[in-house]
């Protein structure tokens, strides 16, 4: 008979493996920078270039790809297929408008081979909507929408939840209960029963698949809406990352999609036992304070203190593709692309300040048609061509991007506040200043300054910037070209101090300094 001794040797074996394997999931893997790019709905190969020709050198550490599992092919109209087809699976077989599994594996090669890690965004917790048989898919896969059948994973009926959910329609009717929320259909959209081993082993395979071909980890798509007990049995399932670009023993980075602003029945704390998560309140208390229904004053405790998840397990954002759009999370509080004085001065709060991990988001451009504050062009799907291959995007001399494509992760002031979060990273925000208002700045250890006006008059002030004496390039209105500086300079005294000043007439509401623009 086991002794008791032998039952908690046991007991605490198990704890550490948990701990362990939390802990594994919850790095990224990065080598090359602290911040990852969502190139949404970006191709496989304009991806594989773009880590060789400017993230790699311009220290971005990872690329979110869109979910490259074979989907319905949706035709909205004569303009454009939604992006949201590709949240829609028929199967794990790797053939999206972005390319097949050979782009794929290159796209995933070339990146590692520069420093640039690869998550990819997993839609899992769902399959089709209703759509009628004969429906065209991205790899021919048939299916049948009404008989839950896929024969391309294959599903059957018997691997949906119909029969554990507890509402009348089928479908979510309230956020108040976790059963319908994870039980019950999204949308209307066919909803997989994870709980069983045959799903879960289906799932795992097509990870493993892609764990094969070196990615570094994983978005998990509608966590909220899955069982954390289930998505824990997945992860721990999954064979180690390759060890040609990871080494032995690396687990898979996991951030898990959890929409939780709070007075709901699921909470993102249920899901950190598995990985990261993303932090939605991060990009609407932001947008609440740019937008000037806060004051930046008090972002002083911004965190933690602000009730959000530990900074361990956050994944944080300014937008996401969703609420960009303004559903999701955040409403008309979220700032983007189309307000890009806030949504640059918000970005750089994010990539100077300590908390979480970052995702920089990275858009296309499409026109907004508003009826009743609704958006009725939100579906739109990427710049395509006649015949709905996406376009790739082409690029001017400032690096900026043309041909529809947004491209903010190579907005000037953007890029080089991802080498600001790379040269800071290791310490933690000290000697912090405001104005009692809206104007604000922060050290980083004795590596990097900031500071921020978003009140109606300038800022002029000499302020504590932690560095050593001498000058330095401001990089947000330029950057350091060798011996000089292509914006504004800033003259570092010997106790630390220099004079800051920041006008309402500036294109710019920041100004930021490190010691790698120091000339």
């Amino acid at each position: 008979m086991e002794s008791a001794m032998q039952r908690m040797l046991g007991l605490m074996f198990t704890l550490v493996l948990m701990v362990a394997s939390a802990s594994a999931q919850l790095d990224p893997h990065v080598t090359n920078g602290q911040v990852i790019v969502h190139l949404f709905e970006w191709r496989w190969a304009d991806i594989a270039a773009e880590c060789e020709n400017f993230l790699g050198p311009k220290g971005y550490g990872g690329v979110q790809v869109s979910p490259p599992s074979e989907n319905v092919i949706v035709y909205q109209d004569e303009k454009s297929r939604p992006w949201w087809e590709r949240y829609q699976p028929v199967s794990y077989n790797i053939i999206t408008r972005s390319g097949d599994e050979a782009a794929f594996k290159d796209m995933v090669n070339r990146c590692n081979n520069v420093g640039v890690r690869i998550y990819v965004d997993c839609v899992f917790n769902q399959m089709t909507g209703w759509w009628p048989d004969g429906t065209p898919t991205t790899g021919g896969s048939t299916f049948n929408y009404g008989a839950q059948s896929y024969p391309g994973v294959p599903y059957s009926t018997f691997d949906f939840n119909d029969a554990n959910c507890n509402s009348a329609s089928g479908g979510i009717e309230t956020y108040n209960d976790a059963n319908q929320v994870r039980n019950c259909k999204l949308e209307g959209m066919n909803d997989l029963n994870q709980g069983t081993d045959y799903v879960r082993g289906e799932i795992r395979d097509y990870l493993n698949k892609l764990i094969s071909f070196g990615v570094g980890g994983f978005r998990v798509d509608a966590s909220k809406h899955m069982w954390p007990g289930d998505l824990k049995a997945i992860f721990d399932s999954l064979d180690d990352l390759s060890q040609e670009h990871f080494g032995s023993g690396a687990r898979a980075f996991v951030y898990q999609e959890v929409i939780d602003l709070g007075g709901e029945a699921v909470s993102s704390l249920e899901y950190i036992d598995n990985g990261r998560v993303t932090e939605f309140k991060y990009g609407k208390f932001l947008g609440e304070a740019f937008r000037g229904q806060n004051q930046l004053k008090w972002l002083v405790n911004f965190g933690e203190g602000w009730g959000m998840i530990d900074r361990a397990y956050s994944l944080i954002f300014i937008d996401n593709h969703d609420n960009q759009r303004g559903h999701g999370a955040g409403g008309d509080m979220i700032l983007t692309f189309r307000v890009s004085k806030w949504y640059k001065m918000a970005t750089a709060f994010m990539l100077a300040h300590p908390y979480g991990f970052t995702r920089v988001m990275s858009s296309y451009y499409w026109d907004q048609n508003f009826v009743n504050g609704q958006d009725l062009n939100d579906w739109v799907g990427p710049p395509h061509d006649d015949s709905y291959n996406i376009v790739g995007p082409t690029f001017n001399a400032d690096d900026s991007c043309g041909n529809g494509w947004v491209c903010e992760h190579r907005w000037r002031q953007i890029y080089d506040m991802v080498e600001f979060r790379n040269v800071a990273h290791g310490t933690d925000m000290n000697d912090w200043w405001d104005n009692d208002s809206n104007q604000i700045s922060f050290c980083r250890g004795n590596k990097g300054f900031i500071a921020i006006n978003n009140d109606s008059w300038d800022l002029k002030e000499t302020l504590q910037t932690c560095l050593t004496a001498g000058t330095y390039c401001d990089v947000i209105s330029g950057a350091k070209n060798g011996g000089s500086c292509t914006g504004k300079t800033v003259t570092v005294n010997g106790d630390g101090t220099a004079y800051i000043e920041i006008t309402t007439s500036e294109d710019d509401g920041v100004l930021a300094i490190h010691v790698d623009s120091k000339l």
